[in-house]
């Protein structure tokens, strides 16, 4: 069997479908961790001054937060790292693993926030509705603001639907509580506040569900869900002067690239470099910048097929 190699690493870095403003980004990342502690330094105050466990909490929830968006920022950074001879693939992946880490710590929050709900719930508590509504009204306007600035990145990476996620359920989370805090103000109905916090924590939860999905899937390197793998494949084997295809894997390299390895049967090796250039454009259109094809003039004849063996 005659193997022709082609080991097609084409370097532009093309993003599956979008690209982003690095700079703009970092700069929202900071501007976004800035707000949100000196936020929890004035909730911690607040809630130690009015003996409030809500602002308290909700302090702790904020500075989980701010772990967060500090963590999005560490992997966006460490995605343009150069790779080097024990890193080959850079460090892209770890804003896969990143983002799993985020959609965890969101889940972790939901389950804190509907806890102490229903903690209230059952041990309801007397707290200054005033207080409280001014308080989170800050909230509203720090999460809301911080949220703003990743809402146009928010489809084109995980990691920042991930900062976005966190942002947006601080903002609801405070804006519960504003409404809490007005309704207890002019009814003293103390039992308001938990049952927004679960109402909140049930909405954070569903919203989390795809983000939580997504990463853990692309962690153990599935087909990202923008790839559709049978198009690829129909696309591929109809390629001008491929008589056919196997060994088709893809995967995500980061949150934003996206990886193949094929082998493809040319019909004459003169046509080689032309039939792989063709066959690398149509990997890049379907949104896979980084493709590595293996030529034969004829199919390899392998047991294991589908899964990738050293032949």
């Amino acid at each position: 069997m005659k193997h022709i190699h082609s080991d097609g690493h084409h370097h532009h870095h093309h993003h599956h479908e979008h690209t982003i403003d690095s700079s703009s980004l970092n700069s929202a990342f900071k501007i976004g961790i800035a707000l949100n502690v000196g936020f929890v330094i004035v909730e911690a105050v607040y809630g130690f001054i009015y003996d409030s466990m809500g602002l308290l909490s909700d302090a702790g929830h904020n500075l989980s937060d701010v772990f967060a968006l500090i963590l999005s920022m560490v992997a966006f950074r460490l995605m343009s790292k150069k790779p080097d001879e024990r890193h080959t693939y850079g460090y892209r992946k770890f804003s896969i693993q990143a983002s799993l880490l985020n959609a965890l710590l969101l889940f972790a929050a939901v389950g804190v926030i509907f806890a102490e709900s229903i903690d209230k719930l059952i041990h309801p508590t007397v707290v200054d509705g005033d207080a409280i509504a001014w308080v989170a009204g800050a909230g509203v306007i720090v999460n809301g603001i911080t949220a703003w600035l990743f809402l146009k990145d928010k489809e084109k990476d995980l990691n920042v639907k991930g900062a976005f996620l966190h942002m947006l359920a601080d903002t609801l989370v405070s804006v519960g509580v504003v409404v809490a805090g007005v309704i207890i103000h002019f009814t003293d109905w103390y039992f308001i506040d938990p049952v927004i916090g679960i109402a909140i924590a049930l909405m954070i939860g569903w919203s989390t569900w795809s983000l939580l999905s997504e990463s853990f899937k692309l962690s153990i390197d599935s087909v990202p869900s923008s790839i559709d793998m049978k198009k690829l494949k129909k696309d591929l084997q109809s390629v001008e002067g491929v008589s056919g295809i196997h060994h088709l894997h893809v995967w995500a390299l980061s949150t934003t690239e996206n990886a193949l390895t094929v082998h493809a049967i040319i019909e004459s090796p003169d046509q080689l470099d032309a039939v792989i250039y063709r066959l690398r454009e149509t990997a890049r259109s379907a949104g896979i910048s980084h493709s590595t094809i293996e030529a034969e003039t004829t199919e390899c004849r392998c047991k294991d097929r589908d899964i990738i063996s050293g032949d």
